[in-house]
């Protein structure tokens, strides 16, 4: 396979998972917006933007970080790269450029997604809900991931488009955990109250992961569950470990198919053994956001391990 074709399919994958999170974000604030007197270290919607990292580019355009600005941001704003339109439109290009590489019926659920989302750009924004928009955004993606996992022969090229799900997955469950535990929360003496717990269960719904839980643990919701759940839980489909484990399948059959070894396996298998020997007890005491921080750094290092592995030259 050309690098290039890697790039790409990697990249769809990172979109529309990017394209899923923003969404995601979009529902946990509105959420939690909901709770009176709820304002914390910064307020619900600053936070979601500064998880995103486009706080700055927000207030140029926007100023005040109000929800009916934040819900166009993050959902319609072309200038914003981390939008789902920019999102979806930029695996929708991506998609087009390796058409010959997509099953008929990967290619449909994407260019599909792309025309309805041209038809919801041309509605007026009255007319469209937020709650209506997020759990499009989760079905296109949804309907996307099914294609893949239905119809993709079980070679190289699936093997990147699910390095880049798994990738960015992981990026944004790291991202998600953090905008609750270091941004939301007012102060320490919060912990552990009706306003923590209600935190948390919202984070647990906005990752579509509420009921699961509970399977998983039942009883009380408490940061130390939720952050054994979405960190280092194998049942759970989000969880760093789970992105983690898949990651490196991924890699380790990259590397027999081209009967190579590369820096990106490495670091892969790096990353999941760092996670693997990991305990609820070191997290804390490290400090979930500095875990956080550091583990999303590592994601990014890993990022780029995989870039010069396979995308940047000839791989075969």
């Amino acid at each position: 396979m050309l690098s290039r074709t890697a790039d790409n399919l990697f990249w769809i994958a990172r979109y529309m998972e990017r394209a899923e999170t923003a969404a995601r974000l979009m529902d946990m604030g509105a959420r939690i917006s909901l709770i009176p007197n709820a304002q914390g270290y910064r307020s619900e919607w600053d936070s979601v933007l500064r998880t995103v990292g486009t706080a700055d580019a927000f207030a140029q355009k926007y100023g005040d970080p109000v929800q009916r600005n934040i819900e166009s941001h993050l959902f319609f704003d072309r200038d914003n790269p981390s939008s789902v339109a920019s999102c979806i439109a930029a695996a929708r290009e991506n998609a087009r450029i390796v058409r010959s590489a997509l099953t008929t019926q990967v290619w449909d659920a994407i260019s599909t997604g792309y025309d309805e989302l041209r038809q919801m750009e041309r509605q007026s924004r009255s007319e469209l809900d937020l709650h209506d928009l997020t759990d499009w955004t989760r079905r296109t993606a949804a309907t996307m991931r099914g294609g893949i996992e239905a119809s993709q022969l079980r070679k190289d090229g699936y093997d990147f488009l699910n390095l880049g799900y798994y990738l960015e997955r992981a990026d944004s469950t790291a991202r998600l955990l953090d905008v609750k535990y270091y941004v939301l929360l007012p102060r320490v003496d919060f912990v552990g109250s009706g306003l923590d717990n209600y935190q948390w269960t919202t984070l647990l719904r906005a990752m579509s992961s509420h009921r699961a839980f509970h399977w998983a643990y039942g009883g009380d919701v408490t940061a130390a569950k939720i952050a054994h759940f979405l960190i280092l839980n194998p049942q759970c489909p989000r969880s760093l470990i789970t992105c983690g484990q898949g990651m490196v399948q991924h890699l380790d059959r990259l590397d027999r198919d081209y009967q190579r070894h590369t820096s990106a396996g490495e670091q892969g298998r790096s990353l999941l053994a760092s996670l693997a020997e990991t305990s609820t007890e070191d997290i804390f005491e490290e400090g979930l956001h500095e875990f956080l921080a550091r583990f999303v750094k590592e994601t990014g290092k890993l990022a780029h391990h995989i870039h010069e592995s396979y995308l940047s030259g000839d791989i075969r």
